[in-house]
């Protein structure tokens, strides 16, 4: 089964901006998922096992190097993000 997730990081005891980047990194490093990212999330889509996977690894390794963190994370199964080419107006 196709599946999207949207992932908000809030990092408590390190620097934000390196924090979310390094997770996003992980997300995607290996894994068999896309990720489409914004200023307020990351949206990630694949298969189920490979988005639950990349999660999981991903929050494990983040904890590990930058301590406490808040994920926020909303799945959508059945459901692929489609990015196209942006349309000029």
């Amino acid at each position: 089964m196709q599946m999207s997730a949207e992932l908000s990081l809030y990092p408590l005891n390190a620097e934000v901006e390196s924090t979310v980047l390094a997770f996003i990194e992980e997300l995607i490093e290996g894994n068999d998922v896309s990720a489409v990212t914004n200023s307020m999330s990351t949206q990630l889509s694949g298969p189920s096992d490979a988005v639950f996977t990349a999660v999981q690894r991903a929050l494990e390794s983040s904890y590990q190097r930058f301590g406490r963190q808040v994920l926020v994370a909303k799945f959508i199964p059945e459901h692929r993000l489609e990015v196209g080419p942006a349309s000029s107006a």
